[in-house]
């Protein structure tokens, strides 16, 4: 039997051994070193007794997470301070939502380094990021582009929304994914699988993924501040992040967020 402390409540855990004790012989203690009676409350079969703190992290280290947040979701660290995950369905979208932005903010990271870090290398001239969007191509006007970008977005956000309403269905023939439905494998809601989606094969059991998910869901957060610092950095200094790195290392001590925030204020 293993006794949980946190805090100032008790957790009664039960773990029977008796390969490693005899019934009729016990010597059981708990890490305080008093004796515990043998007659009242434990089981016939030889169990073993400790004491230990519990140890689940939050995001502020002693304060107590709300009833709801249990640990068990990828990532979860008892931050609520809105209260938005108190009702169980809506908390189930929310959990979809965030991971949905995540790998939009992990690409658009990846994608705004890379094509900034070209531009400035003057391997390619490719426009800055924040301009991207205005960019005019021979091959279909902007509105073109845009129709097509709308449809095919809605496409998909609809089917993650059926297969969010109902795990697997869209990984079932006949479901209408252009012949993509056998390379969708996954049966968890935010996680298609297959070869198409993953095609390392890093987890395959996705129910027993928790440390790929965890890392997936810290990187995504991680990715969504960057993004928010990206768009600062574009209002204030009118160039992109690598620019803004470059500055900063050539002049360290005097080119900080402090100091480019008040001369853009001045």
């Amino acid at each position: 039997m293993e006794i949980a402390v946190a805090r100032s409540s008790f957790q009664i855990l039960a773990h029977s051994n008796s390969s490693l004790f005899h019934q009729n012989n016990l010597n059981k203690t708990t890490t305080f070193g008093k004796s515990l009676n043998n007659n009242n409350w434990l089981s016939k079969k030889a169990s073993r007794v400790t004491v230990r703190a519990q140890d689940r992290p939050t995001w502020l280290p002693g304060l107590d997470p709300p009833s709801y947040l249990n640990g068990t979701l990828a990532g979860d660290f008892g931050f609520d301070p809105l209260g938005l995950g108190e009702d169980p369905e809506s908390l189930k979208w929310y959990v979809q939502a965030e991971l949905v932005h995540a790998r939009f903010a992990m690409a658009g990271v990846a994608g705004i380094l890379f094509t900034d870090l070209l531009r400035v290398t003057g391997i390619s001239d490719l426009p800055v990021w924040y301009e991207a969007g205005a960019t005019k191509f021979d091959f279909a006007n902007t509105t073109t582009l845009f129709i097509v970008q709308l449809l095919l977005m809605g496409f998909v956000e609809t089917k993650r929304y059926m297969d969010f309403k109902n795990p697997g269905s869209q990984a079932k023939n006949g479901s209408f994914f252009f012949g993509l439905e056998a390379s969708l494998e996954g049966l968890e809601p935010g996680y298609p699988g297959g070869p198409l989606l993953n095609p390392l094969g890093l987890a395959k059991d996705i129910k027993n993924a928790h440390e790929l998910k965890l890392k997936e869901i810290k990187n995504g957060r991680l990715a969504m501040m960057a993004m928010v610092g990206f768009f600062v950095q574009a209002n204030v200094t009118h160039v992109g992040p690598i620019e803004n790195l470059i500055k900063h290392l050539s002049n360290p001590w005097h080119t900080t967020i402090i100091q480019t925030m008040v001369q853009s204020s001045s």
